[in-house]
């Protein structure tokens, strides 16, 4: 019987609707066994206290079990991600790639998220500063039709002008001895809208962004956003039709102690990125 049978009910003869029959006793005054049974009422309270606390210290004793087999590891199922809609799926990244970029994407909300992210690290990176690899990756990552509309304006946007206030020259290097730092790092992707055409993933990332050197004045700072997708399925691939960015959310910032610039050109040098997988 489920929880739902005999719902409707709902008189006197039921307890919550699981079709339990409640029975009325008569009213009396006083203690309803009369005088003479209070003793037989007064063991009915102890044994049901005693097997209140009996069946209580089962049910840690259960609960303990179930905490020790989760924590040893040695469950069948305790290397498996859990239920939760933010929890990893478990599935492999692609292990292709074209052009230096992930590709070769699920044709699935999976597929589409690990899209979604691994093109915002793209797209995020300091290749954006140069106008032949901003061009590549518009054509690698964009349909067709979306790159050819984007080029001129994304062209004027890296103008020489902002390139200049970034601390790079017309060609988008930075000087000798500084080190340019333009990074994206995926926190989550959700999924707004999915069809087997076309989704609308949102990536929350955290940014990093500018000059690692002695003469810089331009530090190092870390920034909070959402990048927005719309994807269409394409020659076997997920490609951005269209894409948006917004502020935050953005934690609230932390004791951390800023390090020095040659402390995050090293990390710079040293720690690769990841081919992200939802």
């Amino acid at each position: 019987m489920s929880l739902g049978d005999g719902a409707s009910g709902g008189g006197d003869g039921e307890y919550g609707g699981v079709g339990q029959t409640r029975t009325r006793l008569p009213d009396r005054g006083g203690d309803v066994y009369g005088g003479a049974r209070r003793g037989r009422s007064s063991s009915r309270s102890l044994i049901t206290v005693v097997g209140v606390v009996v069946l209580l210290i089962a049910a840690i004793a259960f609960a303990n079990r179930g905490d020790g087999n989760s924590s040893s590891g040695g469950g069948h199922n305790s290397d498996k991600p859990a239920s939760a809609p933010t929890a990893a799926s478990g599935t492999r990244p692609v292990d292709t790639k074209t052009q230096g970029i992930p590709s070769g994407f699920a044709h699935d909300e999976q597929g589409a998220q690990s899209a979604a992210a691994n093109y915002a690290v793209a797209l995020g990176s300091d290749g954006m500063f140069k106008k032949d690899s901003r061009h590549a990756l518009l054509n690698r990552l964009y349909t067709p039709d979306a790159a050819a509309r984007l080029q001129s304006p994304m062209d004027q946007a890296y103008s020489a002008g902002f390139l200049d206030k970034m601390g790079l020259d017309a060609n988008g290097n930075a000087p000798a001895g500084s080190t340019f730092v333009s990074r994206v790092v995926p926190v989550g992707t959700t999924v707004q809208r999915y069809s087997d055409s076309n989704a609308k993933v949102a990536v929350w990332y955290m940014g990093l962004i500018g000059m690692s050197g002695e003469k810089s004045t331009d530090p190092i700072t870390s920034t909070w956003k959402t990048w927005t997708f719309d994807l269409l399925w394409s020659n076997g691939d997920w490609k951005i039709a269209s894409d948006a960015q917004k502020g935050g959310p953005a934690p609230v910032p932390g004791d951390d102690q800023a390090a020095a610039s040659d402390e995050i050109r090293k990390a710079i040098e040293e720690y690769g990125g990841f081919t992200y997988a939802r």
